[in-house]
């Protein structure tokens, strides 16, 4: 089983570069990076975690922007995001963004996506909430047109272009890891991913997803497809929530680094070295 780590890289926290070198040198094996464009003021869409939204949410880098700066600082380590909100961006735009991350990472970015949970965020981007997983999955679709063709085009309900040029391709395709836990999570990594990315915090939480993995793996065997992963957002460093991963076949497990400084995210980095199994 792979360990990595996922964060909200802050203007007020470890720099990018710091960071990267750092799980690098720790014999680590992933970075992953959240995304928020902004956070509106309103806050009127619930909070998984709770009533008050963690500073962290509104001080993100652009992860595209500081996953290419610690492509230029490390040579192993996978760089990804988890989760990139597809549905935010200009297809077209954002394909071009995640080739040119891979092209200087040499092939190792990895695109966890994800629908989001901020209705006025999405409003913000001129975006209908009811839509934004058939959004994002046509994105998606649209991204991998301009990845695989010199002369890609599409003709969807939110994305229509006729055929263009775009380059720079990606290294290789960039692996597609859908997130959520929904109960029709497990089509959409069928249909258009390549990965499962769920969340799971605690062991129970772990334990309770592997009857869904068990069912995922049987629907891909059976669809001819060997190659699903699934990387577990996970909480806190604990070993038990380790062991339990491990136990259910968990490729990759990417801890929550706190939105601190060096002196905060170093210790922490050290924690899950001595955690992992």
């Amino acid at each position: 089983m792979e360990h990595g780590v996922v964060t909200f890289l802050t203007d007020y926290g470890i720099d990018g570069p710091t960071l990267a070198r750092a799980v690098e040198e720790r014999d680590l094996d992933a970075v992953f990076l959240c995304e928020h464009t902004h956070i509106p003021t309103s806050r009127q869409s619930a909070w998984h975690g709770g009533a008050e939204l963690p500073r962290r949410y509104s001080h993100t880098f652009d992860p595209f922007v500081a996953l290419a700066a610690m492509a230029t600082v490390t040579e192993r380590i996978a760089l990804g995001t988890a989760v990139s909100l597809v549905l935010q961006h200009n297809p077209i735009g954002l394909a071009k963004t995640v080739a040119s991350v891979d092209r200087l990472a040499n092939g190792r970015f990895e695109f966890g996506v994800g629908p989001g949970w901020n209705r006025e965020e999405m409003a913000n981007h001129g975006i209908d909430p009811s839509a934004r997983t058939a959004r994002m999955l046509e994105h998606i679709a649209a991204m991998r047109e301009i990845w695989e063709n010199d002369e890609a085009e599409f003709h969807g309900r939110f994305v229509d272009f006729d055929p263009i040029w775009s380059w720079p391709k990606p290294a290789s395709a960039p692996p597609i890891l859908i997130g959520g836990e929904g109960p029709t999570v497990l089509d959409r990594v069928l249909e258009h991913g390549d990965a499962w990315l769920p969340r799971g915090s605690t062991p129970d939480e772990v334990e309770a997803l592997a009857p869904r993995l068990a069912e995922l793996r049987s629907r891909a065997g059976d669809a001819g497809r060997e190659d699903i992963t699934v990387t577990l957002f996970a909480g806190d460093v604990d070993k038990l929530v380790l062991e339990a991963a491990e136990r259910a076949g968990i490729h990759r497990v990417l801890f929550l680094l706190p939105d601190g400084g060096t002196d905060v995210v170093l210790p922490y980095l050290d924690q899950y070295v001595a955690a992992r199994v």
